[in-house]
């Protein structure tokens, strides 16, 4: 049982998160088993893939702030709504003003920080639970969609459309694949080897335990395997097609909040904060600020997810992003994050959004009902929100009351039985 224990810890970590993380990985690998038997190997072919990747990379990007939210200790209702509202200024603005798409993208952004500072203000500095404020702003924004555009498409021209719909250009000699989504695929197996190479040197320069060379190259070994199949699939689609341009903008995402949630001050504080938060503040991270940023980045990506979704659509409608709010939070607690905050990662939350996404585009391959996947959806959200609630009881701290109570620091909860003051220690590490 030991070496099991200890191969395990090597693999993957022996952390309760790295194991509930790993754990979704194996699941979305049984999902994308099944259902490639299932419907008889669509699942796996280039266009299917490559038509995940532009259906849903609107809703992992929403993963993405939703777990900042989340780990904070918050929650976030209307991110569908500000997608949609988002959807609808930026759209009247190029049909009725003329203003360059360029432009508009640049205007949609700051339609959602504005929405961001605007709820983030309420969140922070006057303690209205986001419960509340984003359930508010649902209604605000989903009326002001409907109000801008009359419940009426708005089409947006050819030249926006390519974030949502457009994919890598053909370039360079013919080799019957995409040669740029073949040049990220190989940048991306350097970046995995050049990671557990540096990953090694520091346990070695800190003369820490390191995982035997053949777990290393094993684990190499099935990154890269997956990198590579990956990156044929995209590159052979259908001359045309490639790796969306949307999925991109997504890799690009992760990567910048992947990097700043682990290796920055800020990323740390929001942790802290999610954990602990009388701690926190005790040991000099700002309450307010952490809370205003994280609803203000959260405002951001739904603007850009909105954007992404009516340039495929080629339209802005009344009914966009109806819905998005249960696929993100979904994506983010099957991922691993935990209700009570404090807890979660980026790559976690991408996880369960692809379980979400692979979920659905399977159940709609066999035809399945919209009212079916819904369903099922409704339940394995219920299950893995189950899942962390009796992980609590195992003698921790559990909040499901969390969704509703008062900003957290303000002195109206108790802290848990566990925490104390914080030492000095706490705040040196909190501080960054």
């Amino acid at each position: 049982m030991s070496r099991i224990k200890d191969l395990q810890k090597n693999l993957f970590g022996g952390t309760t998160s790295n194991a509930r993380q790993f754990g979704m990985i194996f699941t979305l690998v049984a999902i994308v088993l099944l259902f490639q038997i299932w419907t008889d190997g669509l699942t796996l072919t280039s266009g299917n893939l490559i038509a995940v990747a532009a259906q849903y990379s609107y809703i992992l990007i929403l993963a993405i702030g939703m777990l900042m939210v989340i780990v904070a200790g918050h929650i976030d209702l209307s991110v569908g709504s500000i997608a949609a509202f988002t959807g609808i200024v930026v759209a009247k603005a190029m049909q009725e003003f003329a203003i360059p798409w360029p432009l508009a993208i640049v205007l949609g952004l700051v339609v959602g920080a504005l929405i961001g500072a605007w709820q983030g203000f309420w969140v922070a500095y006057v303690g209205v639970p986001a419960f509340i404020v984003t359930l508010a702003g649902m209604l605000l924004f989903r009326g002001g969609n409907q109000y801008i555009g009359n419940a009426d498409t708005v089409p947006v021209p050819t030249g926006f459309r390519q974030i949502g719909a457009g994919f890598l250009p053909e370039v360079g000699p013919d080799t019957g694949y995409n040669n740029l989504t073949l040049l990220l695929g190989l940048a991306a197996c350097v970046g995995v080897v050049w990671r557990e190479w540096k990953a090694r040197r520091t346990r070695r320069e800190m003369n820490a335990d390191a995982a035997p060379m053949w777990i290393s190259a094993l684990r190499l070994a099935v990154m890269v395997g997956v990198i590579v199949f990956a990156t044929l699939r995209f590159a052979g689609g259908r001359v045309g097609t490639s790796l969306p341009i949307s999925g991109i903008i997504l890799i690009a995402l992760v990567l910048a909040y992947s990097f700043y949630t682990r290796n920055t001050v800020g990323g740390r504080h929001i942790y802290a904060v999610g954990g602990n938060a009388r701690a926190a503040e005790l040991s000099g991270v700002k309450l307010k600020r952490v809370n205003f940023m994280v609803m203000l980045n959260m405002s951001v990506l739904a603007a850009l997810a909105g954007m992404i979704f009516v340039a495929r659509s080629a339209a802005s409608g009344p009914q966009d992003g109806l819905n998005w709010e249960l696929d993100a939070i979904a994506a983010v607690f099957i991922g691993g994050a935990a209700v009570s905050g404090g807890l979660g990662t980026i790559s976690g939350s991408i996880v369960g959004g692809l379980v979400m996404a692979l979920l659905n585009n399977g159940l709609q391959l066999e035809g399945v009902g919209i009212d079916k996947v819904q369903m099922i959806k409704g339940l394995v959200l219920l299950l893995a929100v189950a899942l962390d609630v009796y992980n609590k009881k195992q003698g921790r701290f559990s909040i499901i009351g969390s969704l509703s109570r008062r900003l957290r620091g303000d002195g109206s909860a108790p802290p848990p039985a566990n925490s104390g003051p914080a030492t000095a220690p706490d705040k040196a590490r909190i501080a960054g």
